[in-house]
């Protein structure tokens, strides 16, 4: 039973990682001025960085899931990104069940499960450049 944990609390700090820290980074934007306050619309320049950071942020967050992982890094960052991406898919059924626009450009609603899993394999292949197998 404990590998079972050790393994969900890889999955699961890997995601706590990338979400804290693309909320925490919001937060600073906004704090900074950079982000307009609601009900302001941005720029597509600042979703450009928004989706920029949090592309880091996923490697991140892949980086602590195959770091953290007891066995088979690269299992744990497959299930992180399977994760990334449905959730990432749901933001997009949310971005036009609300109304286009309301929530940004499409391009950035699509382009978070887009990047889910490139970006959490690349960051468990940082985090174990010799320990590949997905087996």
């Amino acid at each position: 039973m404990r590998p079972l944990l050790v393994s969900a609390g890889a999955v699961i700090t890997g995601f706590a990682v990338t979400a804290i820290a693309s909320t925490a980074a919001d937060a600073v934007m906004h704090g900074f001025g950079i982000f307009p306050a609601s009900p302001q619309d941005m720029t597509g320049s600042l979703f450009a960085l928004a989706a920029a950071y949090r592309a880091v942020f996923t490697v991140a967050g892949g980086y602590a899931t195959a770091r953290l992982a007891p066995d088979r890094p690269m299992r744990h960052a497959i299930i992180l990104a399977a994760i990334g991406l449905v959730a990432g898919l749901a933001g997009v059924v949310a971005y036009y069940a609300i109304g286009d626009g309301k929530l940004g450009p499409a391009w950035y609603a699509i382009s978070i499960p887009v990047e889910a899993i490139p970006c959490v394999l690349f960051g468990a292949k940082l985090a174990n450049p010799r320990r590949v197998a997905v087996t």
